[in-house]
């Protein structure tokens, strides 16, 4: 995921009381389900040419959605915008069984890159609405990955959109209720969630595990123990990307004295760095490390060039590629079907 570098010097090298340095959270960035996705396009591009369609952004990252443009992916929002027969590739978030229908019946060629945790979510709601359970889906409306797995049992699911709905929610049986939830949340306002659900359903059941995805869960933890110690805080990744989104809000949580979201390193202000000592960074489970090297190539201009990493867990997961592309064009196995990449 390369991009030009700019000129740099934007921003000024100006003194502060302290040390300068910048906590880099490890893990950050990419996740094994996202890096499976990004990879099913480029595979499917080279395998079948241009256009692969793709329903949806891949992923929620504006650099990635513009890379994978380039190389000449067309993003739909849905499958009837893509031409009777050709390849389409479904995004990591994950879609309802109407779409596969409107796929297959449009004689589409559909690759599903949907992540595997998300698929686990999608397997569970079928598996408790045959037990005729009602599902408490917590996760955001209009989500992509919530639309999809509310697709699979439409009319057992509810969707909890935060601690504040539990007290209005109306159930059929308090004594057959479970929950499921977005794999992109923030973990502590998930688990009050489930705690306020149980005060008001004590016989609420729990899925068979928790359905926050571990890359989540990791990169949260990660910038908990940079937050205390930050004056400012930087997260790269896009408004839309949920995980992004909550990595700011648990910086803020957490101790941090500001905290931001930038897609790029241009989108830094001179004023955010004013008195700061102590920049932590990180980044969403869809961001391509390149974008943090060239934020931290700029903090490395204005003075922040002793950087420390904080690590607090190894990631070694790697999912395999949707089916269709683990073999080349000849039938031989593709040296990348497990979907890995350096990062």
């Amino acid at each position: 995921m390369p991009r030009m570098r700019r000129l740099g010097g934007r921003l000024k090298n100006l003194p502060v009381a302290g040390e300068k340095r910048v906590l880099l959270a490890a893990p950050r960035g990419y996740c094994a389900g996202v890096d499976r996705a990004v990879v099913a396009v480029e595979k499917a591009l080279d395998r079948y040419g241009a256009p692969v369609y793709v329903r949806k952004q891949i992923v929620h990252n504006v650099h990635v959605v513009q890379t994978l443009e380039k190389m000449g992916a067309i993003f739909v929002e849905e499958v009837d915008e893509v031409p009777e027969g050709a390849n389409v590739v479904f995004s990591a978030h994950g879609v309802s069984p109407a779409v596969v229908q409107e796929a297959a019946d449009r004689h589409l060629h559909a690759i599903d890159a949907t992540c595997p945790l998300v698929t686990k979510v999608h397997r569970e709601a079928v598996r408790f609405a045959k037990q005729d359970m009602e599902i408490l889906l917590i996760g955001h409306t209009g989500h992509e990955e919530v639309e999809g797995t509310a697709g699979e049992a439409p009319d057992h699911i509810t969707i909890v959109n935060s601690p504040d709905d539990v007290d209005d929610l109306v159930v059929k049986d308090p004594d057959r209720l479970v929950w499921l939830s977005q794999t992109t949340l923030s973990v502590d306002e998930t688990m009050e969630t489930v705690r306020r659900l149980r005060e008001r359903f004590p016989n609420l059941q729990d899925p068979p595990s928790d359905d926050i995805c571990y890359a989540t869960q990791n990169r949260q933890v990660a910038i908990k123990k940079i937050a205390p110690e930050a004056d400012l805080v930087l997260v790269v990744g896009s408004t839309n990307s949920s995980n992004s989104v909550r990595l700011v809000e648990v910086a803020l949580e957490y101790g941090a004295k500001a905290a931001y979201l930038v897609d790029f390193a241009e989108e830094v202000k001179q004023e955010w760095l004013e008195g700061v000592e102590t920049i932590g960074i990180s980044s969403g489970a869809s961001v391509p490390e390149v974008l943090v090297q060239e934020l931290l190539d700029d903090l490395g201009e204005a003075g922040y060039a002793d950087v420390r990493a904080v690590v607090t867990a190894e990631e070694d997961l790697v999912f395999s590629l949707p089916k269709e592309l683990r073999q080349d064009a000849s039938g031989k196995r593709d040296e990348r079907a497990l979907g890995g990449r350096v990062r």
